[in-house]
């Protein structure tokens, strides 16, 4: 059972670390294997489970020329909220609320899975369309993971501009900028298109993580390309960035809770992920029905113990 561990309590006052200081950590992305596609997987690590309440990050694509379609059958989710950030393409989701939407570039898929929920994602591209963007998690905290489940489709997030950074706002707020996300935690979630310099204010009760997507943009002395990540820690009030390319700045206060990540559920004890293992793979009336969906559905793999 993978065990996804919290940060520490928030306290005041911080230190203030300079918009160029130190990097904690350098993360070099996983592979791994998401809806039969190859990923980059930057939470959880072995050297970083969660930053704030994100508790998963995949980056995939852009798709090779002729690979379009996303397939990924119905399966379910429990305790957290997925979010879904395009750089290109279109993907189509349906779930058991009876949603059927579609996400083009540029705007923002929310699903908050609370108690339970299904959903199914295909793709909406023409041939040779590339496939590129972001899949994430938010671990619900205890006060909000038995919430009914909902869903959110922002067409137009906040957009604006710092110095020589294009800031798309996925989540939270920066400066005096908020976005329409309905978060449950304090989060940011930020895509950065970069030509140039700027300097990014930052929270400094939050921790912070840069994630490279696309080009080459330092932060401090660590040059970020696609399958590169670090952690920044906390107490910056601001951060510098430079150069040509994308990346995508993710925060939150840290989560201090102790939670379980398996498969595709957020819980606090290995009987409630038994239980909705058995409840999922029996065709439980919790998770409802997806209807429409062009994959199978997904079966949960049996509960074991790892470290």
């Amino acid at each position: 059972m993978k065990t996804v561990g919290s940060g520490p309590s928030m306290r005041f006052p911080l230190p203030t670390a300079p918009a160029d200081g130190p990097i904690e950590q350098v993360i070099r992305a996983r592979s791994a294997r998401a809806g039969g596609a190859h990923v980059r997987r930057h939470l959880p690590h072995p050297l970083r489970r969660m930053i704030g309440a994100w508790c998963f990050v995949d980056h995939f694509g852009p798709s090779p020329r002729g690979a379009h379609d996303v397939v990924v059958g119905p399966h379910p989710h429990i305790g957290l909220q997925t979010v879904t950030w395009l750089l290109s393409g279109r993907i189509r989701h349906r779930d058991s609320l009876g949603t059927d939407a579609v996400i083009s570039a540029g705007q923002v898929n929310w699903m908050t899975a609370g108690w339970g929920i299904s959903h199914a994602e295909d793709g909406e591209n023409d041939p040779g369309e590339a496939v590129h963007g972001v899949q994430l998690w938010v671990a619900l905290p205890d006060t909000h993971r038995r919430m009914p489940p909902a869903f959110h489709h922002d067409p137009a997030p906040t957009t604006f501009s710092v110095g020589a950074a294009r800031v798309t706002l996925i989540v939270g707020r920066m400066g005096v900028h908020v976005a329409s996300a309905p978060a449950l935690s304090p989060l940011l979630g930020a895509d950065v298109l970069l030509s140039g310099a700027a300097e990014l204010p930052l929270e400094p009760h939050f921790e912070y993580g840069v994630v490279g997507l696309e080009g080459s943009v330092s932060v401090g002395e660590q040059s970020l390309s696609a399958g590169t990540s670090v952690y920044l820690g906390r107490g910056r009030r601001s951060l510098q960035v430079v150069g040509d390319g994308r990346v995508l700045l993710l925060g939150g206060v840290p989560l201090d809770e102790p939670v379980l990540l398996w498969w595709n559920w957020v819980f606090r004890a290995r009987a409630e992920i038994v239980q909705a293992t058995e409840q999922w793979n029996a065709g439980d009336a919790r998770f409802g029905v997806v209807v429409g969906a062009g994959g199978k559905r997904i079966m949960a793999p049996a509960v074991i113990e790892t470290d």
